[in-house]
């Protein structure tokens, strides 16, 4: 049983927690699973999911790219992540819901 379609992340940089939206190999293609996740979970675990920022030097093209300052997830790593934190915390694994 793992992680086999990420389908959504969100980082709540105000709360240092992600949520995601996952499907497992076990679910039906009716079926998603969300949960919220403390991003210092990840880290006692030894992953890094923050990318790091873009520093972008010419302030012309600052506003056209405004997305680029904002941290970015690693999804391979918090893919990763989650299938290690659900193995071995299987209590907190999300029941299915129907969408």
């Amino acid at each position: 049983m793992e992680i086999q379609e990420l389908i959504f992340h969100y980082l709540h940089e105000n709360t240092t927690t992600i949520e995601v939206q996952f499907r497992l190999s076990i679910d039906s293609d009716d079926e998603i699973r969300t949960d919220m996740v403390d991003l210092n979970e990840a880290s006692d675990f030894g992953y890094e999911l923050i990318v790091e920022d873009f520093d972008i030097q010419d302030d012309d093209e600052e506003d056209e790219f405004y997305w680029l300052d904002s941290p970015s997830v690693d999804e391979d790593n918090l893919i990763l992540f989650l299938n290690e934190y659900y193995i071995i915390n299987p209590e907190k694994l999300p029941k299915p819901e129907l969408i």
